[in-house]
């Protein structure tokens, strides 16, 4: 019986999903081409003009699970039928066991609902602006032009996506094709918000995070050493970008 009902949850969160991503990204345009910026401040302003509002929209659908869960919290022994749908839904697509939650006796719903905070919660623009610029040239990239990919994301099907050219003979990943640049900040953020990687970021955006303020994107990317093999490196990089360019105004608004 649990196992029909986690296969009926699983697609209907799928469902859920697929429209959600194609809502988000049906109405903008394609990535714009970068590349004909010769003034680099220029370029800058537009990747960032093009990819804030995606970010923003990315971030609101987590914003309103987050808002059903605190709801949830309030009263977690009583929650009504769509409650209970929601939080088995919100569970499977954030990857948090079930295995001994009982929904409807209410046994285990509090420390499932406290579980999915910590995954279920938006992440810095700047963050994000800052990642997307490194990881595709400012959208110049081959990944993002021909795949939508501004973040690197690999996938490990072949033909998922796009072959590095200096990959090695013995590495089968490739760099994940997406339909929109929306659906590629869609799964980025859902990336940082369920792989065990990134599980030290999760846990510092909890603990940094007030009622009045926000963990920043420069503190959470101390946590990214796993993001690339370039390590400290590589988070230093982010960091450099975020104060560079001033970023962490975006994390305030």
């Amino acid at each position: 019986m649990m196992d029909l009902l986690r296969n009926k949850v699983f697609f209907a969160v799928l469902l859920v999903a697929v429209i959600s991503l194609y809502s988000m990204g049906a109405d903008r345009d394609p990535l714009p081409d970068f590349s004909g910026y010769s003034d680099v401040k220029q370029k800058k302003t537009a990747f960032f003009n093009y990819m804030l509002p995606l970010v923003s929209a990315g971030n609101q659908l987590i914003v309103e699970q987050r808002a059903d869960l605190e709801e949830m919290a309030a009263n977690p022994d009583q929650l009504s039928f769509f409650q209970r749908r929601n939080l088995l839904q919100l569970a499977d697509r954030y990857a948090v066991e079930i295995e001994g939650v009982d929904t409807v006796e209410g046994a285990g719903n509090q420390q499932l609902i406290d579980q999915l905070l910590l995954r279920v919660a938006p992440l810095p623009p700047s963050l994000v602006l800052a990642q997307a610029a490194i990881e595709s040239a400012w959208g110049t990239s081959r990944f993002a032009r021909q795949g939508n990919n501004l973040f690197g994301q690999w996938c490990y099907q072949k033909g998922c996506g796009l072959v590095p050219l200096r990959r090695s003979a013995d590495s089968k990943h490739e760099v994940a094709k997406f339909d929109s640049v929306a659906a590629a900040v869609a799964a980025y953020l859902h990336n940082l918000n369920t792989h065990r990687a990134y599980k030290d970021l999760r846990l510092l955006r909890a603990e940094l995070s007030t009622a009045e303020s926000s963990a920043s994107g420069h503190q959470l990317a101390q946590t990214l050493l796993y993001y690339s093999e370039l390590r400290q490196v590589y988070v230093d990089e982010v960091q450099a970008v975020i104060r560079i360019n001033k970023l962490d105004g975006y994390d305030e608004r």
